[in-house]
């Protein structure tokens, strides 16, 4: 009796590694495409538009909470097709135009499969919560099988995840029962937190302008490669000026 018992929790074990492993590697995945986006803002536009990006997997006790709670049932296919956001990334940006900008180019990367699109920036929650939620698929390549994995991710500005870090601490110390005038400063705060966006946007939008009419060619002729600067030579510089010409 206690073979066979010992025999089947090993086999649990194998198959929920193999389970969770699988949004490992998705997250790795989404991580490296997001890493790769950041660097080229940096190094053709000069100007990245993502300030910090977290990921995380639930763990397997918050799974088994989510399950209970939605009803689903205790299975590994159930939980792979109903919870979708095991994989976690947030992304947080600098202005709300940095937002959509990330969220497209993402979405038109040709192996990611678009499931959902969640707009709370231009549909905000009743609280005032702003973000943009999407749950895309990616394949995932392993040794014997190729496991399509959902990844949640949300993008927000850093004002907004500012009122969100704060707006659940305080649901958190509450025990998510929050007095009712309290409800009432927090979406004062969310109206706050969208004119202090839609203000430093437009501040941005100036900015940028400016430097389109700036003709100055400061290391036009240097290129930045991980910290390193190269000297274009100038037989490229003749050449594609002969190109566009």
């Amino acid at each position: 009796m206690e073979s066979k018992k010992a025999a089947a929790i090993k086999q649990v074990k194998t198959e929920l590694t193999r389970f969770m492993m699988s949004y490992k590697f998705a997250l790795d995945e989404m991580n490296t495409k997001i890493s790769i986006l950041m660097h080229e803002f940096q190094h053709i536009h000069q100007y990245n538009p993502i300030e910090h990006v977290k990921s995380r997997i639930k763990t397997p006790e918050n799974i088994l909470k989510k399950v209970y709670r939605k009803g689903y049932e205790l299975s590994l296919s159930s939980i792979k097709e109903n919870i979708r956001d095991i994989a976690g990334i947030r992304i947080t940006c600098s202005f709300i135009s940095d937002i959509y900008k990330i969220s497209d180019m993402l979405q038109n990367q040709k192996d990611i499969t678009v499931i959902e699109c969640k707009d709370y920036i231009k549909n905000p929650k009743p609280n005032g919560y702003k973000s943009l939620h999407l749950i895309l698929q990616i394949p995932i390549f392993m040794s014997d099988r190729v496991e399509n994995v959902y990844v949640e991710i949300q993008i927000r500005t850093i004002a907004m995840d500012f009122w969100a870090s704060l707006e659940h601490k305080i649901y958190y110390k509450y025990n998510k029962e929050v007095p009712a005038e309290l409800i009432g400063e927090l979406k004062e705060a969310a109206d706050s937190v969208s004119q202090l966006d839609e203000k430093m946007e437009n501040i941005n939008r100036k900015i940028s302008r400016y430097k389109e009419n700036d003709d100055s060619d400061d290391g036009l002729l240097e290129l930045l490669i991980n910290n390193e600067k190269f000297n274009i030579p100038q037989d490229f510089v003749t050449q594609f000026i002969t190109l566009y010409e």
